[in-house]
């Protein structure tokens, strides 16, 4: 009998894991799923971009181990990116590390700060990678609660002293996944004072940087007085450029820090495959704009999900930033509840909002990365649904567990 080790035993599943899995098992059944669940962006990644990825693959001097720190070139592009969008500097030597795709860097980061019974400040709700981080470098996780009265931002004056006294690392992640919250520099001015105050660590989680709404442009945490002297930024070029599928990303901020997370990495991985980091410098340095027009479309289909609910008498509060809507359930629906009953109903997957924290539920998350037509056709069968008088009466016999 395989034993696992204890920290595998206390992971609880994967939710996104599990939620493939129901798909699959429906579609096996002969149901037209449509998948507003994980979020992947629908559009496909800008030519020039795939371009100089054929042209530098097809170079010899490509195909040899990439340096563990990241291409000097590719490090200086996202110095440039820095101080063209957020008018930050960075050191590309000592400043940049590049990384295979920011959830990578995220979860190496707490391999390099974090012992047994270290207290970890994780948002909640919040992306499931900081919680299970955490658990796995054996520390404690301890939920930051954000809640919809203070517009799923943190309230700084409710962690209790003991807890702040203790805590090594905390998480941020804005604008937010799942609850498309965004914050200002006043807001990440408040992160910044709290964290000096009691010698925390921020990582701050900015991949939805560029994805933002109604005139709202996000900030970098970098761009706070002081905050390099404790703060390390992680972003990708997933959903700025559509390149979920590369696995290219970068952690910016302090240099111990980054020395910290670069001494992990090159003990467990060997880079990037240096092709993809020249078409990521072609990205960075010559498509700054590109994620305007996703941005567009993402707002239409935004728009598109809240008036739906809003004629079915939802009421939600929009999201300013990511391809996310956070969506309370019906009175006497847990989340998972409803969320299977939508799949097995309607066929149509969304994410139950306790698979991000205990402060999840009561939501499900639904994601715009989906063609049009399809999210027109998903949003007509919830709406033909709770048009019907039966529905309350039905109880779901899938689980989302």
């Amino acid at each position: 009998m395989i034993k696992k080790a204890k920290r595998i035993e206390n992971l609880p599943p994967y939710l996104f894991a599990r939620i493939d899995q129901l798909k699959e098992e429906a579609i096996n059944r002969g149901i037209d799923v449509i998948s507003l669940g994980i979020g992947d962006p629908d559009q496909p990644t800008p030519m020039p971009i795939v371009q100089k990825l054929c042209e530098e693959a097809l170079n010899p001097a490509n195909h040899r181990y990439p340096s563990y720190e990241g291409l000097l070139e590719y490090r200086q592009a996202v110095a440039n990116w820095y101080k063209y969008r957020f008018n930050v500097d960075l050191d590309p030597k000592k400043e940049v590390l590049s990384l295979i795709g920011s959830k990578e860097g995220l979860v190496h980061m707490i391999w390099g700060l974090v012992d047994r019974g270290d207290i970890v400040l994780c948002p909640d709700p919040g992306y499931p990678v900081y919680r299970i981080s955490t658990l796995l470098a054996e520390g404690e996780p301890y939920s930051i609660p954000l809640k919809i009265e203070n517009k799923f931002l943190p309230k700084w004056e409710d962690i209790p002293t003991e807890i702040a006294k203790k805590a090594k690392v905390m998480f941020l992640n804005y604008p937010s996944n799942p609850t498309g919250a965004v914050i200002d520099k006043k807001g990440l001015e408040e992160a910044v004072k709290f964290a000096k105050e009691y010698d925390i660590i921020i990582l701050y989680d900015n991949a939805y940087s560029e994805i933002t709404f109604d005139g709202f442009v996000a900030p970098s945490i970098l761009e706070i007085d002081g905050a390099k002297d404790i703060a390390i930024e992680f972003n990708s070029l997933s959903k700025t450029f559509n390149m979920t599928g590369w696995r290219i990303g970068y952690a910016v901020g302090n240099a111990d820090l980054i020395s910290v997370l670069s001494t992990v990495k090159t003990n467990v991985d060997s880079g990037v495959f240096q092709a993809i980091q020249y078409a990521a410098i072609e990205a960075l340095n010559n498509l700054r704009d590109f994620s305007k027009e996703s941005v567009k479309i993402y707002q239409r289909r935004r728009d598109m999900v809240l008036d739906a609910f809003k004629g079915m008498g939802v009421e939600i509060l929009p999201p300013k930033g990511t391809f996310y809507v956070w969506v309370p359930v019906p009175e006497g629906f847990t989340s998972t509840d409803f969320a299977a009953f939508l799949l097995e109903e309607i066929g149509v997957l969304v994410v139950p909002g306790i698979g991000y924290g205990d402060y999840g539920e009561g939501y499900i998350r639904i994601s715009t990365t989906i063609s049009e037509d399809r999210l027109i056709e998903a949003l007509k069968r919830v709406k033909e649904f709770f048009g019907r008088d039966d529905w309350k009466s039905k109880k779901p016999s899938l689980l989302l567990k």
